[in-house]
């Protein structure tokens, strides 16, 4: 039996909170699987860490977790600190500097859970959002200068690339390919941003050549809006860029209960260098230290984390146990209409997990 070595990085706000529940669970699964083990290492990367020492991870960071076989995640941001400062120097400085260039991030309307579509329409919500996660427009070129000057400018600029695109195309495609509607929906919005838009939509054109058993379908980012609130059976597999992708993921998590369920895989797909699992709600600070804080999110990204590490039975086992905790109402947090604690609800899932009816 192999153990999986699993960086953790808590980051600010709630991550710690819910990625310690999460490694809970693991540990918890761990113990009822005989051929599934964990081997955790803390990193205190993150705000806090800035504070002492003016980064927001270890120099040499990078090299600390290379070698580790994921990387569990929970959050960054802090309501003192520049943002910019925060997410490119702990979370986009990861996800960059390991090619992590495929973003997924499934939705599924829990058992249990009401969102806030018509019963009908929830029920219909089964997503997977691929967004490509290392350039378009948070590729960071761009400047300011003249800065506290009447003229004072600033720019970002998206860039985007053809292997870039033409890479996210093609894992966006093998993953519809993978589940049975094989349903592919292209996010653009060429109509306005008629350069890196249009050779967004060129190339993935070319890469759906190779891929005739897929049904593909083409909307404007706005448009698509409008679609995942009045006919999200529509929709299965979806491909867009990195700002598109974000916004449409939140969108979703939103329409399937809450931010707090929302999961993410940052994947590196040649496995060179080690992939990243979060929850996607953020920080939060505003529920910092409470005890309050949706786990649930937490949990689903654990899953993924699973799935990636070839674990599928371990990940199935946890996804059951998290929607019997759902379907069954009684250990929600706050966010999903309940009353339960973080620890709650984590000691809910653990219960589920070995059969126990509390």
């Amino acid at each position: 039996m192999s153990s999986h070595k699993i960086a953790v990085i808590g980051g600010d706000g709630i991550g710690t909170e819910v990625v310690e529940a999460g490694v809970k669970v693991l540990e918890a699964l761990a113990a009822l699987e005989p051929d599934l083990a964990f081997d955790f290492e803390r990193f205190d990367w993150g705000s806090d860490y800035y504070r002492r020492t003016g980064r927001m991870m270890a120099e040499d960071g990078l090299e600390k977790i290379r070698h580790a076989d994921a990387i569990y995640f929970g959050s960054v941001g802090d309501p003192d600190l520049p943002d910019d400062i925060t997410l490119w120097g702990l979370r986009l400085a990861i996800c960059q500097g390991f090619d992590q260039y495929a973003n997924v991030r499934p939705t599924r309307l829990l058992p249990g859970l009401t969102g806030p579509l018509r019963p009908e329409l929830g029920r219909e919500i089964d997503w997977v959002i691929v967004r490509e996660n290392s350039e378009g427009e948070y590729a960071g070129v761009g400047g300011r200068a003249h800065r506290g000057l009447p003229i004072e400018v600033g720019m970002d600029v998206a860039v985007f690339t053809r292997a870039g695109i033409e890479r996210i195309a093609r894992f966006a495609c093998d993953l519809a390919s993978s589940r049975p509607r094989k349903l592919l929906t292209v996010v653009t919005k060429s109509n306005a941003q008629r350069h890196g838009m249009v050779l967004w939509d060129e190339v993935v054109r070319e890469v759906i050549r190779d891929y005739p058993h897929l049904t593909v379908d083409w909307m404007l980012v706005d448009a698509m809006t409008q679609r995942m609130v009045n006919k999200p059976g529509s929709i299965d597999t979806v491909l867009a860029t990195n700002l598109h992708a974000d916004i449409l993921s939140d969108l979703a998590a939103a329409l399937g209960g809450s931010l707090g369920i929302g999961s993410t895989a940052n994947i590196d797909p040649s496995r060179a260098r080690p992939s990243m699992f979060e929850p996607i709600h953020g920080s939060a600070f505003d529920i910092m230290g409470k005890g309050i804080a949706n786990p649930l999110g937490s949990f689903w990204t654990a899953c993924l984390m699973l799935e990636h590490l070839g674990e599928k039975a371990a990940a199935g086992r946890l996804m059951a146990a998290i929607e019997t905790v759902t379907a069954r109402g009684e250990h929600l947090s706050p966010d999903l209409g309940g009353s339960a604690n973080t620890a709650e609800v984590t000691d809910a899932v653990i219960a589920a997990l070995r059969g126990d009816n509390a």
